[in-house]
């Protein structure tokens, strides 16, 4: 919507002239006072002009017996975890209450580099809520893995300055970031002084002093109350995550008080359309939030004036006078259903989405892996000492544990009885065919195999499989599909879901979408998988800044080292 002339939003905010547009018969959720106060709300086109009084209208709304709340700001998110483009993104989560959404694209980043960048730019140009992007700061997150394309400090400066990038997404490489690695040091030099977004997780003491004098001002790993609480007090903006794999939002629900509230925002980093239809967005987090006993207020202000504070967005985060009309139209505080909800004065609804202008998608045709056979999945060595990635539902965290796996024929083979299946990792940007092999417990796989190209952050070919035959099928089902997620069992494809943009988003609805990650689960759960969420489990499981073992095309990764150790 074009911004108004200033004199329209004075004569409109002084009811001198009707105001574009007034809900009446609500009351607003004041989170300066805490009061819920009877007003009406009058707006002039993207923002709000006038509140606590009467007004004229030349559209009005009803929302008697409702109660109206600023937009919902998701702090720090990969839309592309989400399965589907940002229009879909869009369409999926607005009608919840979300009006901005943060993002870091780089998922897409690691496939395609800036051309990825640059899409998510132009499309977010276009969307009713308001996306806002944080220039992906480590692309390959490590240098323990084969990404798509790297970018360096000089890649992204140029792109600094553009009207939607608010600084740099989260600093995953935080080893690099302590150990004054070149690289790193330049990229946190050249935006010093702007956002820089943070990603600690586990980081304490004086390593995370170091951390956060390096410039670093928000992070969303706290996975502890006892650990946000450090991160509060030492500056940092601690956003709250509740995702479809990292779920942290009751162990840190205890920090949300209005004394802290300032301080804390809300955030889902990576959610699926499943979850989002079964559970909810950020509005889920405020139901659960006010259920577990957290103030409303504070809840509230997390979900919005705190967000819009701590990303510089001094626009939003209140309905008041010259504040971006962003308004969520609820039931009640502890409900938080959605009724209406207004972007930049515009309803989120289906006219405002079909007027939207596409922007064509990049990254097709970007799963290369070679083709592979079941001899590629035989994991060597003499040793029977064996490092197993150990699982934690409902966390990213890994354990690193240990077992005795001996050879058979030179190859170590899963042992279904104790939960122990192989993993492995192929590179698929066709860049060096790597393949990496190594055991993982805690799927509850029993027979066949899953297979996903969403595997954070170099997004190469994640598998897990009962036996190789299977593990091979799935592996090269995907590049037939051009990415995404397939389970097979016994030389058959069971489910899958294509996601042929750059192997992370679907070209279909969120609906979509939805109704096939239904099938996947079921089919999932069928071969034994006990996990509620086996397929970003699994793509998580190659991620090697997050605690404690990990593996990549490389080899499995010893983060706590920082090396790769087989």
């Amino acid at each position: 919507m074009t911004r108004p002339p200033l004199a329209q939003l004075i004569d409109q905010g002084r009811g001198l002239v009707p105001a574009d547009l007034v809900l009446k018969g609500g009351r607003v959720f004041d989170l300066i006072s805490g009061d819920l106060v009877q007003t009406d709300v009058a707006i002039c086109g993207d923002t709000i002009v006038g509140v606590f009084g009467s007004y004229d209208g030349t559209r009005v709304i009803d929302c008697t017996g409702q109660i109206l709340v600023p937009g919902f700001i998701d702090t720090h998110l990969h839309i592309e975890s989400s399965c589907v483009t940002p229009y879909e993104f869009d369409r999926c989560v607005g009608p919840r209450g979300v009006t901005t959404a943060i993002c870091d694209p780089h998922e897409i980043a690691n496939v395609c580099g800036l051309e990825g960048i640059r899409y998510f730019l132009e499309a977010s140009a276009q969307t009713v809520m308001d996306i806002r992007v944080q220039l992906s700061s480590c692309v390959p997150s490590t240098h323990m893995e084969t990404a798509g394309a790297r970018l360096e400090a000089a890649d992204l400066v140029p792109l600094m300055d553009h009207p939607r990038v608010i600084g740099l997404a989260e600093f995953m490489n935080f080893p690099g970031v302590l150990m004054k690695d070149a690289g790193c040091l330049e990229k946190l030099q050249a935006f010093r002084g702007r956002h820089i977004d943070g990603h600690a997780p586990l980081l304490r003491g004086h390593d995370l002093n170091g951390y956060i004098a390096a410039g670093i001002r928000t992070e969303h790993e706290a996975t502890s109350a006892e650990e946000g609480l450090e991160k509060l007090r030492k500056g940092m903006r601690v956003l709250i995550r509740e995702g479809s794999v990292s779920k942290d939002l009751h162990a840190l629900a205890p920090l949300l008080t209005e004394r802290h509230a300032p301080w804390l925002c809300l955030c889902t980093d990576d959610r699926n359309p499943l979850d989002i239809a079964e559970h909810g967005h950020l509005d889920y987090m405020i139901r659960t939030l006010i259920a577990l006993g957290c103030p409303p207020l504070a809840v509230y202000r997390a979900a919005s004036l705190s967000a819009a504070e701590a990303f510089g967005l001094k626009d939003r985060g209140l309905i008041a006078p010259g504040k971006r009309a962003d308004i969520a139209v609820i039931d009640t505080l502890e409900g938080c259903h959605a009724a209406r909800v207004i972007c930049g004065g515009v309803e989120a609804g289906p006219a405002a989405y079909a007027a939207r202008t596409i922007v064509p998608p990049v990254g097709r045709g970007s799963v290369r892996a070679r083709t592979v056979a079941a001899a590629d999945f035989r994991t060597g060595g003499t040793s029977v000492e064996t490092p197993v990635i150990g699982i934690l539902p409902g966390k990213i965290i890994t354990e690193h544990l240990t077992f005795d796996i001996a050879p058979e024929g030179g190859d170590k083979r899963p042992d279904i009885a104790c939960d122990l299946v192989k993993i492995a990792v192929v590179e698929r940007h066709g860049l060096n065919g790597n393949i990496a092999t190594g055991f993982v417990k805690g799927f509850g796989l029993q027979r066949g195999a899953i297979a996903s190209t969403v595997c954070h952050d170099h997004h190469n070919i994640a598998v897990v499989g009962a036996n190789p035959e299977d593990m091979a099928l799935a592996a090269n089902r995907l590049g037939q599909i051009e990415g995404g997620f397939v389970v097979v069992e016994g030389g058959r494809v069971l489910a899958e879901l294509p996601l042929p943009v750059a192997g992370l988003m679907s070209l279909g609805s969120f609906e979509d979408v939805r109704d096939g990650l239904v099938g996947l689960r079921a089919a999932a759960r069928s071969l034994g998988v006990t996990l509620e969420e086996p397929f970003l489990q699994l793509a998580f499981l190659a991620l090697p800044v997050i605690p404690h073992l990990k593996i990549t095309d490389h080899g499995m990764v010893d983060v706590d080292r920082f090396e790769v150790i087989g």
